[in-house]
């Protein structure tokens, strides 16, 4: 194993931790032949195989078990290493590592260009990633920081509301129920829904805000992609509940309306999350600070009047937001 590489080893990890080939290749930003090769190149100086294959997917062999254990702790040293050199160099020269969820990709690349214009020379290493893998990168120490809805239960994590996030009810610009105020809730269900799928922060969250409703709704069709579900809804297949962050340009072209359904919008709050024992590097301070200070504002999504989230409605509850995080920053 002496002529095995760094490179190799994170590449290998990468795989195993997908127990994909092509999956690792998108994460790591490479071809999937590339990373084929570095897989065999290590299994070369193993001299054993690392995985196999009984079926269509990929297995770790008991030698791949051992070796994905002994790669995770050779890249959390580097990782440990490459922390302490960061803290010499502070802000500026610091790489900040942050993901997000997937709603987070409406405004998020905005909150980076403003940071990074504050804090020149910094080196940005940002990722998009579903809940279950956002959550695996912070178990895996990954990322420095992790943006989200829902912190972790089962982690001893630091979380930190930032902004408020307004998940609202969707329909077509021409719907019968656009321009309506102050709909039942009961009203819905006899409309169809097109949903993300179930696990999701936004089916989650859509569960907690209809509550006992929920088995009443005439759940249509799920689907994993925000950008089909609102496609979908234009095209009159039915309504949905969407994260009012992700309909901004929708709202504009007036190709769909909010509904000003009674108890909506449903506000949930975005957390900025990391791990209580995690020495946070300079840049990442710097960050997590900005978000705190200054993102709320930011990011404020615009739904038009009659939605009960103009002006002073918005204002309200970032003071509200303000006074909680001294409560719900140690939950």
């Amino acid at each position: 194993m002496k002529n095995a590489t760094f490179r190799q080893l994170k590449v290998f990890e990468s795989v195993a931790r997908n127990l994909s080939f092509s999956r690792a290749a998108e994460e790591l930003h490479l071809s999937q032949p590339a990373v084929s090769t570095q897989v065999k190149r290590l299994q070369e100086h193993a001299g054993l195989p690392l995985f196999e294959q009984p079926g269509k997917k990929i297995h770790l062999t008991p030698a791949g078990v051992e070796m994905l254990h002994a790669s995770r702790v050779i890249i959390q040293q580097f990782k440990a290493v490459e922390d302490t050199m960061t803290q010499f160099k502070g802000v500026s020269g610091g790489t900040l590592n942050v993901a997000v969820i997937s709603a987070g990709d409406y405004f998020f690349p905005g909150l980076l260009v403003k940071f990074a214009g504050l804090h020149p020379g910094v080196s940005l290493n940002f990722d998009v990633v579903n809940r279950e893998q956002l959550l695996q990168q912070l178990a895996d120490n990954v990322t420095d920081l992790a943006v989200m809805v829902r912190p972790p239960q089962d982690m001893d994590t630091l979380n930190e509301p930032f902004a408020p996030h307004p998940y609202v009810i969707v329909a077509p610009a021409g719907h019968p129920l656009a321009g309506r105020k102050r709909i039942p809730v009961t009203r819905l269900a006899r409309e169809p829904f097109v949903v993300r799928q179930a696990g999701s922060d936004t089916w989650n969250a859509m569960a907690e805000a209809f509550g006992g409703h929920m088995a009443d709704l005439n759940i249509a069709m799920k689907i994993r992609s925000t950008e089909t579900i609102k496609q979908a809804v234009i095209a009159g297949m039915g309504v949905s509940f969407l994260s009012a962050h992700t309909i901004s340009r929708e709202l504009k072209a007036r190709s769909l309306a909010v509904l000003d359904v009674q108890g909506f919008p449903m506000m949930a709050h975005w957390y900025v999350v990391h791990r209580r024992n995690k020495r946070l590097p300079p840049v990442a301070q710097a960050f997590r600070k900005f978000l705190l200070e200054e993102a709320g504002a930011l990011i404020a999504p615009t739904l038009g009047t009659g939605t009960g989230t103009g002006a002073d409605s918005r204002t309200q509850k970032s003071q509200k937001l303000r006074r909680s995080r001294k409560k719900e920053g140690d939950s």
